[in-house]
């Protein structure tokens, strides 16, 4: 791919990640900013970005709102994951250069990972644009930025902290990479100012490597006062309830959650990044007092 990139879509700007994503693309001031808004919907964008109603399911709907683009950017959630094909088939008929994927969690790169049933729709768009950058002038780039930080605190993922009980998973030793929401808006941001550098590949990033006990440790520090119970589970245990529940067709997060922890925690799934692309983003790495203020704000 040549040249730098200007015009930017992004697909999905309704999401947690989304609405952070464009606004960290607005507050660089580096790029014309293009919204993808499903017809019917009432989204409002901030000023200066343009908004288009399209029909996610027609590939000329979609690429009559792309024909100027040089980038597309899908944070499109789980239940629209598939519809990314269409997307991708867009983009390419539009001339778009570069496509970045709804990855933007764990490392499907990963052999063990990709085997996760829940993640299946992603390694099939992911190995889709694989084969399409073979065949076509598109280019693409995949984040991987570990499991949410912020995110993971306040919906009692990594940490369970609303009721102070949270589930210590094997331990608690097991140290993972994990990112926020804002760093992982500057990391598109900094991909996309670096089109060469990061073209058909993977991108790492994290704020900080940490393990549930120091977590754990943080909270309690945050919050001495508390009345903090650990309750200690074992993945296996929890993954082998989930895969009973999705024999029963129960799909909730009590169904999802085990295997994103078995993502996210489990210590030969790929999830402690031996290194990362943070320089080359301008990303700069959190500390452990990063982590208590997060805390301070949520724990109540």
């Amino acid at each position: 791919m040549s040249g730098s990139i200007k015009n930017v879509t992004l697909a999905g700007a309704t999401g947690s990640l989304g609405r952070i994503i464009l606004d960290k693309l607005v507050l660089s001031n580096k790029f014309n900013i293009r919204v993808l808004r499903r017809q019917g919907s009432n989204f409002t964008s901030a000023a200066g970005t343009d908004v288009v109603d399209v029909d996610f399911n027609s590939v000329a709907s979609l690429a009559a709102a792309l024909g100027d683009q040089d980038a597309v950017i899908s944070v499109l959630g789980s239940s629209a994951i598939t519809m990314q094909k269409i997307l991708i088939d867009a983009s390419i008929a539009a001339g778009v250069k570069r496509f970045v994927p709804s990855e933007f969690g764990a490392n499907i790169d990963d052999a063990k990972t990709r085997a996760i049933p829940w993640f299946a729709e992603k390694v099939k768009i992911q190995d889709y644009l694989l084969h399409k950058s073979t065949i076509s002038p598109i280019t693409y780039t995949f984040v991987y930025n570990g499991a949410f930080l912020d995110w993971g605190l306040e919906h009692d993922f990594i940490l369970k902290i609303s009721d102070y009980r949270p589930r210590i998973i094997d331990g608690g030793d097991s140290i993972f990479s994990t990112t926020s929401l804002p760093t992982i808006g500057d990391a598109v941001v900094g991909l996309l100012l670096h089109p060469e550098e990061t073209r058909n590949r993977s991108v790492f990033i994290h704020d900080i490597k940490v393990s549930q006990n120091q977590l754990l440790a943080l909270a309690k520090q945050t919050a001495p006062n508390k009345p903090w119970k650990p309750e200690h589970v074992k993945l296996d245990d929890i993954t082998a309830v989930a895969d009973v529940r999705l024999a029963q067709g129960l799909t909730d997060a009590r169904s999802l959650y085990p295997y994103l922890y078995r993502a996210a925690m489990d210590p030969t799934y790929g999830n402690n990044f031996p290194r990362v692309d943070n320089e080359l983003l301008g990303l700069k790495l959190k500390s452990e007092e990063d982590i208590v203020q997060i805390l301070k704000r949520l724990i109540k």
